[in-house]
């Protein structure tokens, strides 16, 4: 893994250790290693800082919730989580599908290519990561659609009673929508209302109050 990244996902775990820790106490904290970087909650992926090849999840499980197949896995945690949200929209009247969860290294350089070809390498990376710079392969994200979108990722998903609720209640749930439409010169990403990305009950709240992204919450 590049040095540069190591370092600043080290320098992340470490602060998220310290705010639980009394600054007057001095602590030893045993060394970090990239699989536990990578495991984290709040790791960031984005265009600059990537996962590497080889890194697969741990407790990657089908979701067993209305989905994709082969497209439905999710770290435990992440999956469990989703499962409740997608209980609690049903019972407000909200019919939600898991559309993409998981993606491997090797999926990601596939969609990635295909996309370049299509559409040619700068249109293509305003939607489409470069393979290890995905969130989908921290096993924490799911692109969710509905019947009313035809069971398509578009935007307009946003716009519609199934998204909005997503949108206002997602973070009771530890997600957070990940490339909101007022947010792209930071994720340089296109706006994306079917892509949550489980960052955890605390972080999600802090996010949905204070209107941020993931490296506004990092960074800051």
């Amino acid at each position: 893994m590049n040095k540069k990244i190591f370092f600043a996902l080290s320098l992340l775990i470490l602060s998220l250790i310290s705010v639980q820790v009394n600054a007057e106490k001095p602590v030893l904290v045993k060394p970090v290693t990239e699989q536990e970087l990578f495991n984290h909650i709040l790791v960031l992926v984005n265009k600059d800082q990537g996962l590497s090849k080889d890194y697969i999840p741990a407790n990657l499980r089908k979701v067993t919730v209305p989905s994709s197949n082969g497209k439905d896995q999710l770290r435990d945690i992440a999956a469990t989580a989703l499962e409740e949200m997608f209980k609690e929209a049903k019972q407000s009247g909200h019919n939600l599908f898991a559309q993409s969860g998981y993606r491997s290294y090797a999926r990601q350089n596939e969609i990635f290519s295909s996309n370049v070809r299509k559409y040619g390498r700068i249109k293509a990376e305003t939607f489409s990561a470069p393979p290890g710079h995905s969130e989908h392969q921290t096993g924490l994200v799911m692109d969710i659609s509905s019947k009313n979108t035809n069971y398509n990722l578009i935007e307009k998903f946003g716009a519609l009673p199934e998204g909005k609720w997503v949108a206002e209640n997602a973070w009771r749930y530890g997600f957070a929508i990940r490339y909101p439409k007022d947010k792209v010169h930071i994720t340089k990403y296109k706006y994306e209302p079917w892509h949550v990305r489980y960052v955890g009950l605390e972080a999600a709240k802090i996010m949905y109050d204070e209107n941020l992204v993931l490296e506004e919450l990092i960074g800051r």
